[in-house]
């Protein structure tokens, strides 16, 4: 579990946690560790994609072709360029978070953007939603 320390009165230190969070998520997609990323998950998990609500219950929830179809279409590795924090408060942060998916070589496939809620729920902070 990812626990880093925080202040909830300090803005600052409140977004370099849930930033910290999100970087930790990517790092354990790119190692394709579906445990890893399930471990910084809250949950019920919310992924809006698109206009269709998916509610993940419980862990375990990722395809486990998932990374072999991703890895199919050239896919390597997804970088976070950019974490924008949009909405702070004490235990929430929303992140419009700018990324690419990119080729083994290092060049990008493809650019997106996605929202992600960060929540600290029991002293733990966690990815709540997502939204692509």
């Amino acid at each position: 579990m990812f626990h880093p320390p925080h202040d909830r009165d300090d803005p600052a230190t409140i977004i370099r946690d849930a930033i910290a969070t999100i970087d930790a998520f990517a790092e354990r997609f790119n190692a394709r560790d579906l445990v890893g990323m399930d471990a910084l998950l809250h949950f019920p998990h919310l992924i809006l994609s698109g206009e269709k609500l998916i509610i993940w219950d419980e862990p375990g929830q990722v395809d486990p072709d998932y990374f072999a179809e991703l890895k199919a279409s050239g896919w390597s590795h997804s970088i976070y360029h950019e974490k924008k924090p949009l909405l702070v408060s004490t235990r929430k942060v929303h992140l419009l978070v700018d990324y690419t998916r990119n080729r083994s070589d290092g060049s990008a496939m493809s650019r997106h953007q996605l929202m992600m809620v960060v929540t600290c729920e029991n002293d733990f902070w966690g990815i709540k939603q997502r939204s692509y």
